[in-house]
């Protein structure tokens, strides 16, 4: 008995719930639920690990609670739940159509009958697999529409919990099969996001029986209590019941309201304390010489924007500052940010270290690609020829070196050995290349200045692998084509300045777009013939890659990339060449591909929007976009920018599937707007936060993606933690903030 007792003194209050059988928040699943391997596979796909992890799976909306009813009483057309026991029940196809089927038959049990008050025929449609979930004689809980046929009643395609609250653990099992009454259900049904192998309703029970067992209450409130009555929002406990089971639709909106203002909330929180953290560090001062600078911008082919000359100049302000510079340039494709990343490099590299009367300070200019770490290294060699600076290449391929010792207007194919010698002496001031830059034996001697091309390619991780190399971090510039909405970016990129650019090079005519009806599919075909016969390339996009499998229920019917390259090859453009791209290409074949269509050895590119970012093709004129209304229109203008490359009229044709007067009116939009940031806004507005393209790329619920709407509760949240850092900079005095930003750094991604 001694040593019993002294096992519980040296146990946590956490061991000792644990040792009572208590559900606690970082509970695996497992522990508390029986799942087989089909539930355990589901919830593992929806990330769902822990008790808590569940508590933070929120229903998709909410419906009106059925009514319970006995099998006898079911007429056609009622809608209702029955809850019985499982018989007869077989794997099949239909006779006809060969659809696979799983088929039972469900008889009830009632007190007011005396037993059994019928039975009923179940199909499922498209879901074989329900067969293998279920057993002879197992207690399910059936939710659906009655059907008839002429063998009788029906349920089609009900949603089922098979053996529902014994698989939580046996709460509730009793009433299955007898009198609903005893039962009591929430006014509000909460319906969740599913997965294949487990349903809503799996998580109605699961929920409540956590909810039950009190384990959201060992949750720590993270917000702190001025702030929630400030903003009038519930306490967590409060916010998950009312979000799982509310009383009411405005107990459901206020818990909801509480769980987007906290996500928010620990995103600004985790992007202002990078940024404090960041900023707390030793910069390279950089000493701008403005008249050799007027002097390099000079020497280009082409005059510098105002947008342009306004975002070098709030760079240069802030390499006048003491601390390290963290901005995001953000502008249309073709809006010229790579002259804005050459001036501000030029700056760099023409500076000295510090205290010193020789070397030049460092640039690294990273990029998600080969092919458009290529582009810029021939940029850069185009605008700095005529100095005696060296630029360097890196890239999983290969390593080069401008200028070459034998020819000084071209490059050289260098040892990546030879090339990070000469990157660590400082003898190469700047250093171009992908993802290779990051790695362990790229050592600067004096890096004082990084540019990330389309930095949200990148991880977070990766993103500060580069920038924290020395005790000394560099400058950081963040560029983008990606059209975001000002909310989103606020959020996103809190630890970041932001400067747009507003306008296009002089000479850059706009897109002429085209919403392209069937009946004049032809007319464009010749239209696009009429260019290529010119000399010019043209791309065609398709929202797939393969063709859908016409037996699987709601399957994707919109053209794809492989069959509609083989339909414009045997049918439409036949003497031109066509290649293929698409995710499923290897990135070096990828590449490959791209320089042969740079080379103009391909005339039709036919890929998936794949190849919305990145690539400069100045010789392709035309974009063909096949299920327009499929593509955000953020994304739609990206892939118009594709061939805003040159001083060439360039055309963009929609082939919409969808004749809905909305979708028209939407793609109408793309036609009018100014620019992608006016285009952003509107596709936040007309196709909801859950629908954003690009939305799932952020690391950001779909809740979270509602919050984006709301500019005050963005500005809110960002205000409130730039407040709590500014009295708390380490959070010592909220640590479980501190844990929670550390969670919400890991999930919000860049990607």
């Amino acid at each position: 008995m001694r040593e019993i007792f002294d096992m519980w003194g040296r146990m946590s209050v956490k061991e000792i719930m644990r040792y009572n059988g208590a559900m606690l928040p970082d509970d695996e699943l497992e522990k508390h639920f029986r799942l087989v391997k089909t539930q355990k596979a589901a919830l593992a796909r929806l990330g769902l690990k822990t008790i808590c992890d569940l508590f933070y799976h929120f229903p998709a909306r909410y419906g009106e609670v059925l009514p319970t009813k006995n099998i006898a009483e079911l007429k056609k057309g009622d809608e209702a739940v029955i809850r019985g026991r499982i018989s007869k029940l077989e794997k099949t196809k239909a006779w006809r159509k060969k659809i696979p089927l799983t088929r039972a038959v469900v008889e009830d049990a009632s007190p007011a009958y005396g037993g059994a008050s019928g039975t009923i025929r179940v199909v499922w449609f498209h879901q074989p697999y329900l067969a293998e979930m279920m057993k002879e004689g197992m207690l399910v809980e059936l939710r659906g529409k009655v059907t008839e046929d002429k063998k009788g009643l029906y349920l089609a395609n009900p949603t089922s919990e098979a053996h529902a609250r014994q698989a939580h653990g046996g709460a509730g099992a009793r009433t299955l099969l007898g009198d609903s009454a005893t039962d009591t259900e929430a006014p509000l049904e909460s319906i969740y996001p599913e997965s294949r192998g487990v349903t809503s309703r799996w998580f109605f029970y699961a929920l409540k029986r956590a909810l039950a067992a009190g384990a959201h209450k060992k949750i720590p409130e993270y917000i702190p209590d001025d702030i929630l009555k400030k903003y009038h929002l519930p306490s967590l406990r409060a916010a998950l019941v009312w979000i799982h089971q509310p009383k009411n639709i405005r107990d459901a909106e206020a818990a909801r309201k509480r769980f987007a203002f906290e996500e928010v909330f620990f995103i600004q929180l985790a992007r202002q304390k990078a940024r404090r953290a960041y900023k707390a560090n030793k910069t390279f001062p950089i000493r701008i010489n403005p008249k050799e600078t007027a002097d390099f911008i000079k020497r280009f082919p082409f005059e510098l924007t105002h947008s342009q000359r306004d975002s070098v100049h709030a760079i240069f302000d802030d390499f006048r500052a003491e601390e390290p510079m963290t901005r995001l340039l953000e502008g249309d494709v073709g809006s010229g940010k790579t002259a804005v990343a050459a001036v501000t490099a030029y700056a760099v590299v023409t500076s000295r270290p510090e205290n010193q009367t020789f070397g030049n300070l460092q640039a690294a200019v990273m990029a998600p690609t080969e092919i458009l770490a290529k582009q810029h290294f021939e940029s850069f060699i185009e605008l700095f020829s005529h100095l005696p600076i060296q630029i360097g290449l890196i890239t999983g391929s290969g390593c080069y070196k401008f200028p070459s010792k034998v020819n000084s207007l071209k490059a050289t194919n260098i040892s990546r050995t030879q090339l990070l010698k000469w990157v660590a002496n400082g003898e190469i001031p700047i250093l171009i290349g992908t993802h290779a830059l990051i790695q362990k034996h790229v050592v600067f001697k004096d890096l004082a200045y990084v540019v990330i091309d389309e930095q949200h390619r990148f991880g977070t991780m990766q993103r500060f692998k580069l920038v924290r190399k020395d005790a000394r971090v560099p400058h950081l510039l963040s560029m983008t084509a990606t059209p975001i909405p000002r909310t989103l970016a606020l959020t996103i990129y809190g630890d970041l300045d932001l400067t747009l650019l507003t306008e296009m090079p002089k000479g850059r005519k706009p897109v002429i777009t085209e919403i392209v009806p069937p009946n004049r599919r032809k007319d464009a075909y010749e239209k696009v013939r009429a260019e290529l016969k010119a000399g010019r390339q043209a791309y065609v996009i398709c929202p797939r890659i393969d063709e859908p499998d016409p037996e699987k229920e709601r399957a994707l019917l919109a053209k794809s990339v492989t069959e509609e390259a083989k339909r414009l090859k045997q049918d439409v453009f036949p003497e031109f060449e066509i290649e293929i791209l698409h995710s499923k290409v290897k990135p070096k074949e990828r590449d490959l591909i791209m320089q042969k269509f740079l080379d103009r050895q391909i005339d039709i590119l036919v890929a998936t929007s794949v190849i919305e970012v990145g690539v400069n093709v100045p010789n392709a004129t035309v974009v063909v976009i096949e299920g327009a209304e499929r593509f955000g229109l953020a994304q739609l203008h990206q892939l118009r920018g594709r061939v805003l490359r040159s001083t060439h009229q360039a055309y963009c044709y929609a082939f919409p599937n969808a004749r809905g007067g909305a979708s028209l009116a939407r793609l109408r939009a793309l036609k009018d707007a100014k620019n992608g940031f006016e285009l952003a806004e509107l596709d936040l507005k007309l196709r909801g936060a859950g629908e954003l393209s690009g939305g799932k790329q952020w690391g950001i619920s779909d809740l979270g993606m509602e919050a984006i709407q709301n500019l005050k509760m963005v500005e809110a949240a960002r205000e409130e933690a730039g407040a709590l850092l500014r009295g708390d900079p380490a959070l010592t005095a909220h640590p479980s903030i501190g844990a929670r930003i550390a969670d919400a750094d890991e999930n919000v991604h860049w990607e």
